[in-house]
């Protein structure tokens, strides 16, 4: 798999209930939980890390990925802020963190992941993020 989306897959065995487990997996940071929806040959691009962001490719990559990733976001609440979205073999959700930032000031961080399926699992997710610092002396 190349590192752009493939579109020679046009339909997915993927569902919203599905889906939903992935986030819920995420949110409790089972990351068990999070390797059982991926495919063997995943591809996971991190909305931070030097690229932008950082890519690893392949089940035992996207483990380590996922697992820095977690620690990354240690200390925030996860909240999924909408349903996703599934059209064929990709889709769509938005989610959003709530925590302390790195210097200890309130910060809420928005963001999205862009998704491709094959055989009822993901085979690359794709991460972007805003961070919201709100100035604590307003």
């Amino acid at each position: 798999m190349n590192d752009s989306f493939s579109t020679e897959h046009s339909t997915s065995e993927m569902t919203p209930e599905v889906l939903a487990e992935f986030s819920d997996a995420w949110a409790r940071r089972d990351l068990e939980a999070l390797m059982s929806h991926v495919t063997d040959d995943c591809v996971y691009s991190a909305s931070v890390g030097p690229e932008p962001g950082r890519t690893w490719s392949g089940k035992e990559q996207v483990r380590e990925g996922f697992a820095i990733m977690l620690a990354h976001d240690a200390g925030q609440e996860r909240h999924e802020d909408e349903g996703p979205i599934i059209l064929g073999s990709r889709g769509a959700g938005t989610w959003s963190f709530t925590g302390p930032g790195p210097d200890g000031t309130p910060q809420v961080t928005r963001g999205c992941d862009i998704f491709e399926f094959r055989g009822g699992k993901i085979a690359r997710k794709d991460a972007f993020r805003k961070v919201y610092e709100p100035d604590v002396h307003e």
